[in-house]
């Protein structure tokens, strides 16, 4: 199978905070920003792996600064990492208030899809091919953040194992 850039699946989108994105006090809801957060990134999962990918899971999203109706809210999105079946994918967001130009780093979040095949099962992927320090730097990153992914996987398993055996 043969690799693909990082740069062939990396998404930018745009969206100007209306309204209906936001409370009585102006601040756009946070779970309008996860769901922008959660399609840009399922945006780059399948534009890498060609087929149907699925959320598996958000490692960490942290707000930084809140954001109003008017603001403009970019998202940047790409590869950090891919493995035979999973990736993750790792996305920016940013507000700017479009009449002063302040650009302000709103959110961070990294998230792992899985690509399925034609019946719903876990799937090879193309490798990812890493040109840049920078991309090299998110891939390491990215293996760190995965391998302690697993470590608490399979502590969960072990508490729930010694719960059902305590019933």
């Amino acid at each position: 199978m043969e690799g693909k850039k990082v740069s062939e699946s990396s998404v930018i989108l745009a969206q100007q905070m209306n309204p209906q994105d936001a409370n009585p006090a102006g601040n756009v809801h946070g779970g309008v920003i996860i769901k922008l957060i959660d399609t840009i990134a399922g945006v780059v999962a399948t534009k890498h792996a060609r087929v149907n990918t699925v959320t598996a899971s958000i490692d960490r999203l942290d707000f930084h600064h809140p954001v109003y109706v008017g603001n403009l809210l970019t998202l940047k999105a790409s590869l950090d990492m891919v493995g035979r079946t999973s990736m993750e994918i790792g996305v920016r967001v940013e507000s700017e208030d479009l009449i002063t130009g302040k650009i302000r780093h709103t959110a961070s979040a990294y998230l792992t899809f899985v690509a399925l095949d034609k019946k719903g099962r876990p799937m090879l992927l193309p490798p990812l091919i890493l040109e840049t320090r920078e991309q090299k730097r998110r891939n390491r990153e990215a293996m760190a953040r995965k391998k302690i992914r697993l470590l608490e996987k399979k502590k969960e398993k072990e508490c729930q194992n010694n719960s059902e055996n305590h019933e």
